[in-house]
């Protein structure tokens, strides 16, 4: 049977292309909201305009805050509070706010929801594995429900940041490594957190970190950033772009130097990009003590320096550094700043107070917090979100999905029974070392779900991973570091390991990374398996029985030598709350895997930066005498971006274009069949890819420009469309230093990842 339909992910292209040519932008908060704090300001003193551009901790945190910040809101000196999660807290300080304050306006609580709040959902990376917009909406959904009940109004995330070094420790919190996929995740986010109004229902977003941080030099985060302006507007920005054109009502700077200017202080971001060619009207918001490190870039000369290079660069509120509140009201005294320039910045942080309802419900509900917090649908959603988000990398000999009727399992690896590994890094309630109330399902604890007492299950954990240096997630939560095995200890646990195999029907090893080594200020230098992971990984191979690996990570692995001798290999991400019953949903065939890599796995760390989306050189690399590349390692990807196995096999076929030829200002349409060529129902991901032959500038030899995840029975056809117009084909020209679409010859591919050989081409005129 054949079904026509058009592509979900248009609607994107329809939004992001409608204003990219002007700019124009109608502002995230309403007309209502706006002519309440036009008024609000009018009644405020230079002091309290100030105040609401400082936001302050709600903690004492050694070496970040410290004093408690009662005194301040009292006197109008504070807008906003972060790292405060204590809903009767929370309740405390707004009392102050909204009774003691002068003019009582209510202060926002933000923190970083990234991936849920008591119920954890996959880490972003993991729903970004989806290629399925609704599982980061609904996800996000739920999350904002949690928060705003729990008293937060304003979220850190979504974090959009392009990651082409799967070194950089952050490359976890993003969708990694393609523009196109990014802005579809990022406006996904915007729409879940906020939903179609910001209310009392919604939290406020806060698009992450602009912009180029994910180009740090060797994937060292906070290190600087060097990326010339066409790879910014072609790549870097282009998910920031889709998240505004989606509402989203903050910004938060970045914090490293682009391009030799701190980006907390730089006003060709914040100002002529973000504000002027966007029209962007929302609240722009420094990372964490961003606006005084401008004087440690040695970018400021001192506190007054920073707040009027911060200011007048387009930064509405200073994270926690008090820059703001010791020195912002001397610069407009001074003279240096207006004002009505402050009345600009101070607008939107009341608007959004407005809007999200916090002057008529400034309050927490405190008796109705963990009745929303545990919601038995939250966890049937996670479970489901977390099925859809995993990859299968390989499946040799059908070794999955595994038999329901197994008696004798063995279970290796650290992390197979890591209960606080397996949700990932940023969790709310766990952060600050207070544990999380979510009761997190581990591999073991799912493998015995599904088999019950009847089974035979031994667990051979071997050692906690060590790192050098801890972590800044280690020292929130005060974990501390883990000597590296010795040589007879790791003698012993790799006998242990060999035992349980030899002993065991089949053998599932739980590997990767532990949640604390991906995450901020988690960069490395190797992607091998930490610890003496691949040692146990080699010694239970090399028994004989079938062995399944699952992969907990933040970030692509080398896992070279398991590609090749590891019969099944599942990337399950940290994949949440219910993590390990979703992950023997998959392996045993509950689920069939339908997840897609959202970034160019790398054969060694020395390859990377990798990335599928890179420009031609002279020498390509599909000729026979390429040059452009190591003479000890091949340079192309263990894995494509985009690829991804699953238990049936897909067909694509009649790759179609409504038009072989085009004017530069025209439309066109690719539309592509798929077929389910297997015997069970399926998830396939359609992509398209283009290639611009010639032009202006040389173009990456693809680009993804369209996707859609469709679900196919056994046998079945579905026709996919896709728009193929100047809204796919303009780039920002390096010589022009415009928008433009060229006449020229272009290639388009169709299939399941972006090595896609299914190919077609048409041309563009004047």
């Amino acid at each position: 049977m054949m079904l026509k339909r058009y592509s979900a992910i248009a609607l994107f292209w329809i939004a992001f292309s409608s204003v990219i040519a002007t700019g124009a932008q109608t502002s995230p908060f309403s007309a209502e909201a706006k002519q309440k704090a036009e008024s609000l300001l009018k009644q405020m003193t230079l002091d309290e305009k100030v105040g609401q551009l400082n936001e302050s901790s709600g903690l004492v945190i050694p070496g970040l805050a410290k004093e408690k910040p009662d005194d301040l809101i009292a006197k109008g000196g504070v807008g906003s509070i972060l790292w405060q999660m204590d809903v009767k807290e929370i309740n405390r300080l707004q009392h102050i706010a909204v009774e003691k304050s002068r003019l009582h306006i209510p202060i926002i609580f933000g923190f970083d929801v990234i991936h849920g709040y008591r119920t954890v959902f996959p880490v972003p990376l993991a729903m970004a594995s989806s290629w399925d917009p609704s599982v980061e909406e609904q996800a996000q959904h739920l999350a904002a429900q949690d928060a705003r009940a729990a008293g937060i109004d304003w979220t850190f995330t979504p974090m959009v940041d392009i990651a082409r070094d799967a070194r950089w420790g952050r490359i976890v919190e993003g969708a990694g490594e393609d523009p196109v996929l990014g802005s579809a995740m990022a406006q996904a986010q915007v729409r879940g957190f906020q939903g179609p109004k910001l209310g009392q229902d919604s939290v406020l977003v806060t698009v992450k970190h602009f912009a180029g941080y994910g180009a740090a030099d060797g994937g060292r985060d906070y290190d600087s950033s060097y990326v010339p302006e066409e790879l910014l507007r072609n790549v870097y920005l282009v998910p920031f772009h889709a998240a505004v054109q989606a509402g989203a009502g903050g910004i938060m700077s970045a914090y490293m130097d682009l391009n030799d200017v701190p980006a907390s202080g730089n006003h060709w971001l914040l100002t002529d990009v973000l504000r002027k060619d966007w029209g962007f009207q929302g609240i722009v918001l420094s990372d964490a003590l961003a606006v005084g490190n401008l004087v440690t870039h040695g970018y400021a000369s001192g506190g007054e320096d920073a707040a009027y290079k911060a200011i007048t660069a387009g930064l509405n509120m200073d994270m926690a550094s008090l820059t703001y509140s010791q020195n912002l009201a001397k610069v407009v005294k001074d003279g240096r700043v207006s004002e009505a320039y402050i009345d600009q910045m101070v607008l939107p942080i009341l608007e959004a107070k407005f809007d999200l309802g916090l002057f008529d419900h400034p309050y927490v509900d405190e008796a109705s917090v963990d009745a929303v917090l545990n919601r038995p649908e939250g966890i049937a959603l996670e479970r489901k979100l977390a099925g859809r988000s995993m990859v299968l990398l390989r499946n040799e000999n059908r070794t999955l999905p595994l038999s329901k009727d197994l008696k004798k399992i063995a279970i290796i690896g650290p992390l197979a029974d890591a209960a606080h590994d397996i949700e990932g890094g940023w969790t709310v309630e766990g952060l600050f070392g207070k544990g999380s109330k979510s009761h997190p399902v581990t591999v073991l604890a799912g493998i015995r779900n599904r088999l019950g007492t009847d089974a035979q299950i031994t667990l051979v954990a071997g050692p906690q991973p060590s790192k050098v240096y801890t972590s800044m997630l280690d020292q929130f939560t005060g974990a501390k570091s883990t000597p590296p095995s010795t040589p007879q200890e790791t003698a012993e646990w790799i006998a242990k390991a060999k035992a349980a195999a030899a002993d065991a029907d089949l053998v599932v090893a739980v590997m990767g990374e532990t949640a604390s080594m991906s995450s901020e200020a988690s960069s490395r230098a190797s992607l091998d398996l930490p610890g003496i992971q691949e040692q146990m990984l080699e010694a239970i191979v090399g028994v004989g029985k079938p062995v399944v690996l699952v992969l907990e990570n933040g970030r692509p692995l080398d896992i070279h030598w398991a590609s090749e001798h590891v019969p099944a290999i599942l990337e399950a991400w940290y994949p949440g709350t219910q993590g390990g019953d979703a992950v023997t949903d998959v392996l045993f065939g509950d689920v069939n895997p339908g997840g897609k890599l959202p970034v160019s796995w790398p054969s060694a760390s020395g390859v990377e930066p990798l990335y599928y989306n890179h420009n031609l050189t002279h020498d390509p690399e599909d000729r026979p005498s390429f040059t452009s590349r190591y003479w000890d390692v091949s340079s192309k990807p263990l894995y494509p971006f985009g690829y991804g196995l699953s238990y049936t096999a897909f067909k694509f076929s009649n790759l179609h274009l409504s038009k072989n030829r085009m004017s530069v200002s025209d439309g066109n349409e690719v539309s592509v069949d798929v077929t389910n060529t297997g015997s069970i129902a399926g998830d396939a991901v359609a992509q398209i890819y283009i290639h611009q032959r010639y032009g202006s500038a040389s173009r990456p030899v693809r680009e993804l420009k369209g996707f859609e995840r469709v679900l196919l029975q056994a046998g079945e056809t579905k026709t996919l469309r896709f728009p193929l117009g100047t809204e796919q084909l303009h780039f920002w020209s390096p010589q022009s230093k415009t928008w433009v679409v060229e006449p020229s010859d272009f290639d388009v591919w169709a299939g399941g990842d972006s090595t896609a050989s299914l190919h077609a081409e048409f041309k563009t005129t004047q």
